[in-house]
């Protein structure tokens, strides 16, 4: 592999394909479907189907306890038929709750929380190859326990499961824990809790 940069990257350079036309065929809370039709100069017309995502990021929070502890959520996951272990998260409710507000209200909602202080620490691309969905992860920490409320249909009154850090950190590398956002915020924290909220 070289190790030489001949251009640097950049994300916004033109588009090597030309939109040609695009039609809604699913409108649902959370997201919506297009049909897109393009156009390739290497290979003619083209059509893909994208998910756009409504009202906003999707949100997750990973919440430390004074003793170190994390919160994660079980969760029934219908799409893949099983049980999985995940951070607090969720979508907006409207256009005009903010990405902290989500993370207060999910904290509460699902881990039963309330945290004195919030940092943002990453974004990421959730399936970029088909979907225009973000999520933004938080650190919460100044911790005090409060009354949950039930999630949903899903999982009507799912447990909280509090794990130190580290264990959290080995059920990422055994396999325990599959649902991305959660892998991704447990690693970087085991890089370093103290670089969450810089």
């Amino acid at each position: 592999m070289a190790d030489k940069t001949f251009r640097p990257f950049d994300p916004w350079r033109p588009s090597p394909v030309k939109e040609i036309s695009r039609n809604q065929i699913v409108e649902t809370h959370y997201f919506n479907v297009d049909h897109v039709a393009f156009e390739s100069s290497q290979v003619g017309p083209f059509e893909r189907y994208f998910i756009h995502e409504n009202n906003g990021e999707t949100v997750a929070v990973l919440a430390v306890t004074d003793d170190g502890r994390i919160p994660l959520v079980e969760q029934y996951r219908i799409a893949n038929h099983r049980w999985t272990l995940e951070l607090p998260a969720g979508h907006a409710n409207s256009p005009s709750e903010r990405p902290l507000d989500v993370a207060i209200r999910k904290l509460r909602e699902e881990a039963g929380f309330e945290a004195k202080h919030y940092a943002q620490f990453s974004r990421f691309l959730n399936t970029p190859g088909y979907s225009t969905q973000h999520t933004c992860l938080f650190y919460a920490s100044g911790l005090t326990p409060v009354a949950r409320e039930d999630i949903g249909p899903e999982s009507p009154r799912s447990n909280v499961r509090m794990y130190p850090l580290e264990d959290a950190y080995q059920m990422v590398l055994n396999g325990t824990i599959l649902d991305a956002k959660s892998m991704i915020a447990i690693l970087r924290a085991h890089m370093g809790l103290r670089t969450l909220g810089d």
